[in-house]
């Protein structure tokens, strides 16, 4: 693996930085391939879209890792704080801050926030899944030692080097981006049946929550826990819990997505 790719000058091409935004631009173009499809017209908003809930989500995810994960370094280095292309960004945030962002685009547009949001999974946990790519390249979202022979040995360079010496690490990073790639064909899938507006969403949330729950038994970039659970853990038991109460409701209280049913 390498961090930089290249360098224009003393200007450092960091492969995170690259494949960061890769996974938002892939996501994008799978928004406009599946709305382009749905024929409600909605494609013609993803490029103003991704742009604004890319930037907002990059901004939470930052906030999120610096104050949730990261603070013990980040209070004695606040200048840093804004150095997103060293690493260190979390999904929580960036899916919240983009969520928060992408309610108030449909809204003011007078989209289907609910129908819009079914479309719209897929795509993010596509774009999450070239996101731990970039995890890999840099070296962080690391697993903790196997105890054995077998894992990921990080270059010097890396923090999961500074952290863990040259002792083989799970792969936690590679299987959640793999383990995104089956989430996002679980909800092409569910896609294709009728549901209520808002189910597919739902079920995303859902689905990526016990699949970060479990898999961060593995990791070992932090150890900070809240009545014996990590704090992402946490987060994914809210967050699970949440969306299955909104599913529930939709299915009883929902509307029916006429452009699948019909």
């Amino acid at each position: 693996m390498h961090q930089y790719l290249f360098f224009i000058g003393s200007f450092p091409i960091r492969a995170y930085g690259l494949l960061f935004m890769l996974g938002i631009v892939s996501a994008g173009i799978t928004a406009y391939y599946i709305m382009k499809h749905d024929g409600r017209g909605w494609h013609v908003h993803i490029f103003d879209f991704t742009m604004y809930c890319g930037l907002s989500g990059i901004v939470g995810g930052r906030l999120w890792d610096v104050f949730f994960f990261d603070w013990p370094y980040y209070h004695n280095h606040l200048a840093e704080i804004p150095y997103v292309w060293q690493g260190g960004m979390a999904i929580q945030g960036g899916l919240l801050f983009g969520a928060i962002a992408g309610i108030v685009y449909t809204k003011y547009h007078h989209i289907d926030t609910w129908a819009f949001a079914d479309l719209l999974a897929p795509a993010i946990i596509l774009g999450q899944s070239i996101g731990r790519m970039a995890n890999l390249m840099n070296g962080d979202a690391f697993g903790h030692p196997t105890g054995g022979d077998f894992g990921i040995v990080y270059p010097d360079t890396t923090l999961a080097y500074h952290t863990y010496g040259s002792q083989p690490l799970w792969p936690a990073e590679i299987w959640e981006g793999q383990a995104d790639v089956l989430v996002f064909v679980a909800l092409l899938l569910y896609s294709c049946f009728p549901h209520k507006k808002g189910q597919v969403f739902c079920l995303y949330v859902m689905l990526y929550a016990v699949e970060r729950f479990f898999l961060e038994f593995l990791r070992g970039d932090y150890v900070n826990l809240t009545l014996g659970l990590k704090s992402a853990q946490m987060t994914s038991v809210i967050a699970f819990v949440i969306a299955l109460v909104i599913f529930i409701v939709l299915q009883f209280k929902g509307n029916v997505d006429e452009k699948i049913s019909g």
